[in-house]
């Protein structure tokens, strides 16, 4: 433009050809076209008003000129016949196939079989490329960065082979990659896993490393972190979200497979393969973490980046770090989440440990979060129970969830029998009492309830009594209070008159085995 401007103007200077191509250092058959087209586009003005040069040159803006050079030089191109024509009649026909993934050699035969002209395959491809876009890349945009200590990105990458020192052997070592978009100033954690303790205990590392918090993480669509991936609403991981909650960010994912929706992060990643890990020999994990915290603050905090031509851990520190939110102070305490149905013994089985629920939830199945003190049951929504977190092995049972009639059993609770015996009748409790006197009370528990059994067939007042007779003879054998029960209700005219005192039941003999028998010669001498 610069050359065909200085044409011009030395042609409205009256300059002839020959001195015009000596001037410039072009050849006098381009300095002709020029001039040419410049007459055409009535850049020239006429012998009568050349006079006037400083308003001509006035008037050579870049436009003019451009009209000049593109006279001169034409687009390039092939011209476009007839079958160009046919497939511009076709351009929505051609573009939503393309969209379907079908292929030009089909969609030139579908044309076909439409009664269709036979478009050469060249001229059908050089349409699609050149109209449609199709074989060449889509046009992207450079995506505006955000504020200061808003975005962290977050990926992971395969760093390669690192000596495990627990197994002994060489595992293959991941990289938990976070760069600040602002600074892009970047941190690295060393993993041999990409479990949700490990995600979660890279984060606490970044978050001290970094001094603060960001506002928002956009970390990949890591199995982790998203339960089920999508672009509008993702599941995000309950235990990872409620992190989240407890850090104060939010959690922006990704679309599956959009490398471009976290370019900061993901360019870095093989940048950190080969600077940090390239030609290096690391003892063990622990070693190559030192040496990655130490690069993050010197060789990769100290560069100066291609982009922003600024070192990130000076634009971090001096722009970014005053916005961050707090650090944590302490570790956060990874829960457990679960689903878990109730048996029919009225527990759940949550980490290889059983809780108790209450009866009306038997077969139903509850939400559970367990962390390292307690254990929350929930059920639609609501908190239905907490117990204290048990080992594996471990019980955590609530009497109060059993029905009342089997709590005591369940639980071995000889006082409850104690106190239910002792409400029908003093005796019965003592008696009850008395059955429990062992050194191991509760293998005597099933006599209680054969006497509280009694009571419901013979009804109190007679087992009452019964009892406080057998205290009186020191009998205490629930079978033997049950005979004497049968034979009072079987004989009741028989049955012994209050306030008498009675022998001891194993004494008992029948009154005919008390009659005074003589002999014969006395009965003789009687007669006599």
């Amino acid at each position: 433009m610069v050359h065909v401007r200085e044409v011009v103007r030395l042609r409205l200077q009256g300059k002839g050809l020959r001195t015009i191509a000596g001037l410039t250092g072009l050849d006098r058959k381009t300095v002709r076209r020029y001039l040419k087209q410049a007459e055409a586009q009535g850049l020239l003005l006429q012998a009568a008003v050349q006079a006037v040069v400083s308003d001509a040159e006035v008037e050579l803006d870049d436009a003019k000129v451009g009209a000049v050079i593109a006279g001169v030089n034409p687009a390039p191109g092939r011209p476009k016949g007839e079958t160009w024509a046919e497939c511009e009649k076709r351009r929505e026909f051609i573009s939503r196939h393309l969209e379907k993934k079908v292929r030009l050699t089909k969609i030139r035969k579908l044309i076909r079989r439409q009664n269709g002209p036979d478009i050469p395959y060249a001229t059908l491809h050089r349409y699609a490329v050149e109209e449609l876009g199709f074989g060449s890349q889509r046009v992207t945009v450079r995506v505006k960065d955000c504020d200061p200590g808003q975005e962290l990105q977050v990926d992971f990458g395969r760093m390669g082979l690192l000596p495990d020192p627990e197994s002994g052997r060489r595992r293959v070592c991941w990289a938990l990659i976070f760069t600040a978009v602002f600074s892009r100033h970047l941190y690295v954690h060393l993993t041999f896993d990409q479990s949700l303790p490990t995600v979660i205990a890279g984060f606490e590392r970044a978050w001290d490393f970094f001094g603060g918090v960001f506002a928002v993480s956009i970390p990949d669509n890591l199995k982790a972190v998203v339960t089920k991936a999508d672009p509008i609403k993702p599941v995000i991981n309950e235990v990872f979200l409620e992190y989240a909650q407890s850090r104060d960010f939010v959690v922006d994912t990704t679309r599956v497979r959009s490398p471009k929706d976290k370019p900061r992060v993901e360019n870095i990643v093989p940048f950190v393969r080969e600077d940090l890990f390239g030609g290096e020999e690391f003892r063990d994990i622990h070693e190559a973490q030192e040496r990655a915290d130490a690069w993050c603050r010197t060789d990769a905090g100290l560069r100066v980046h291609r982009t922003t031509q600024r070192r990130p851990i000076e634009v971090f520190e001096a722009e970014e770090r005053p916005l961050l939110k707090p650090a944590p102070v302490l570790p956060f305490d990874i829960p457990l989440y679960a689903e878990a149905k109730v048996a029919p013994d009225h527990h759940i089985q949550v980490a290889k440990a059983l809780y108790s629920l209450p009866t009306r939830y038997i077969r139903e199945t509850v939400k559970v979060r367990a962390d390292q003190q307690l254990v929350r049951i929930y059920f639609r929504g609501q908190i239905i129970k907490t117990h204290p977190r048990m080992p594996p092995g471990g019980r955590s049972t609530d009497p109060t969830d059993y029905p009342a009639e089997r709590s005591a059993y369940a639980m071995r609770d000889v006082d409850y029998l104690k106190r239910q015996a002792a409400a029908f009748g003093v005796s019965i409790g003592t008696y009850a009492e008395r059955l429990l006197d062992s050194e191991l009370p509760w293998t005597r528990m099933r006599q209680v309830y054969k006497l509280l059994g009694l009571i419901k067939t013979y009804g109190e007042a007679r087992v009452n009594e019964a009892c406080e007779r057998a205290l009186g003879f020191d009998v205490v054998d629930v079978y033997r209070l049950d005979r004497v029960l049968k034979q009072a209700v079987a004989n009741p005219e028989e049955a012994p008159a209050k306030n008498v005192i009675q022998l001891p039941l194993r004494f008992a003999r029948p009154v005919a085995d008390f009659t005074v028998r003589r002999r014969r010669n006395e009965e003789g001498n009687d007669n006599e």
